[in-house]
């Protein structure tokens, strides 16, 4: 019976797998290979992106040669269908799933890959692009899925797993560098529940390490690749522009009359403030704000402050673009630093917004209506959460749903520090927290 029994799970498996690949493969038929506005710049190892896709691609570059870029997207979607397949099947196995629920658990992974081609006004299949989310989606799926075995098992392999996949994240996206913190908050707090203390200072030392390498690394791949020993650039120029959209004419007191900081401010303040995009012009409810910023996000960014600085540096002559990007990005920390106290409490408000639609377009589509579901959604997935662990102290979908809110809080907060929270930037957060909504649910059914 026990042999059937595995025939049986092993064919099930087998299923899955195969309808999995079928359904990332036939979408890459159905839809080609997607090249955008950011694609060149992986292609080309741009300073301004992370070194894991870009050296993704040109491996397939050097093994491929011609039409590579088919081949990349083929391989995209063969991980994205196993990383959903190991997933699934360790949670069925895990939580004992049957195969209707082990579907269930299979559909809320495919959502996003759907949503963001068939709701998001992006209408991007994210696996058949050539953007960094197509190999940063499947990598976060393992890395959840050596972090639920670390959490679940305790074992030294997967704890040494999760934080190798955590700093793939990070070197595919700088974003994803919230994981590596999430790794050593989950390991802290289980050493501390574990009564584990005089060991709390490893999670921490590592995750430094981790950060050092980190830059190491990325210092290292920009000095192969362009002869600069330096990190990425334009980070500070992305944060400058939610400053500048935030702040007052006089705030422009703070740099000294005459400096190059003055210089630049009157202008980037005279141009926001020319094309509207300031928050004066955002209007009076939190709705009109939030998305008036999104909206002029981008234009302040490219047409003011990059413009401004690119032509003032340039025209120092004998500079190449990546003594440029890397003085802007320095002018640009310069005045942050300056900036920011004094208009902190607009920057603030402007922050909790951008957080706000951040929150809501992890788990749905930034509507009136919807806005008001997804807060009902969170409230629910709390209040289950916090009732289960009252009646079973050691719930391992409590857990689970630990891990979505703590990975979702992580990438909202971060996210939106720099830039707006788009649709592909929080999609991650998506599928784990329905699993985890799930799985809580599916505990509290059963105990009621």
């Amino acid at each position: 019976m026990e042999i059937i029994k595995l025939v049986k799970s092993k064919k099930k498996s087998f299923c899955i797998l195969i309808g999995l690949l079928i359904f990332f493969l036939g979408m890459l038929a159905a839809y080609g290979v997607g090249v955008y506005n950011d694609s060149d710049q992986y292609i080309t190892m741009h300073i301004h992106r992370e070194p894991l896709y870009p050296l993704f691609l040109a491996l397939f570059r050097v093994i491929v040669g011609e039409g590579y870029l088919t081949v990349v997207a083929a391989a995209q979607n063969i991980l994205a269908a196993v990383s959903i397949y190991v997933l699934s099947e360790y949670v069925t196995e895990r939580f004992g799933l049957r195969l209707w629920e082990e579907l269930i658990v299979v559909a809320l992974q495919l959502m996003p890959h759907l949503m963001t081609k068939y709701v998001s006004a992006l209408s991007i299949f994210l696996e058949n692009s050539v953007m960094s989310e197509a190999l940063c989606i499947p990598l976060f799926q393992f890395f959840l899925y050596f972090l639920l075995r670390m959490i679940f098992e305790h074992r030294k392999r997967d704890i040494a797993l999760a934080l190798l996949f955590a700093f793939l994240l990070s070197m595919t996206r700088g974003q994803m560098m919230s994981t590596i913190l999430m790794w050593m908050v989950i390991l802290l707090f289980q050493m501390f529940f574990n009564k584990k203390y005089r060991a709390l200072i490893v999670p921490i030392v590592t995750v430094i390490a981790v950060f050092g390498l980190r830059s190491l690394t990325v210092h290292v791949y920009n000095y192969a690749v362009t002869g600069y020993f330096m990190g990425n650039t334009y980070g500070q120029v992305n944060t400058l522009t939610n400053v500048i959209y935030a702040c007052d004419e006089e705030d422009g007191a703070v740099f000294e009359e005459g400096s190059l900081e003055r210089e630049f401010f009157d202008r980037f303040y005279a141009e926001a403030d020319e094309m509207t995009a300031n928050y004066k012009y955002g209007g009076d409810s939190f709705t009109t704000r939030v998305q008036h910023l999104e909206d002029y996000h981008d234009m302040l960014k490219f047409q003011v402050l990059e413009a401004d600085l690119s032509a003032y540096y340039f025209g120092l002559g004998q500079i190449d673009y990546y003594e440029q990007s890397s003085m802007s990005d320095e002018m640009a920390g310069i005045m942050i630093r300056k900036l920011l106290p004094e208009c902190f409490g607009r920057w603030l408000y402007d922050y909790v917004l951008l957080c706000t639609y951040g929150f809501v377009r992890s788990i749905a589509v930034v509507h009136p209506l919807i806005n008001w579901a997804a807060l009902l959604l969170y409230v629910t997935a709390a209040v289950l959460a916090a009732w289960q662990l009252c009646r079973r102290k050691r719930s391992e979908a409590v857990w689970t749903m630990g891990v979505a809110l703590l990975f979702i809080c992580a990438n909202v907060c971060a996210t939106s520090m720099t830039i707006m929270c788009l649709s592909r930037y929080m999609i991650y957060g998506f599928s784990i927290f329905y699993i985890a909504l799930f799985l809580v649910g599916r505990e509290w059914l059963r105990d009621i």
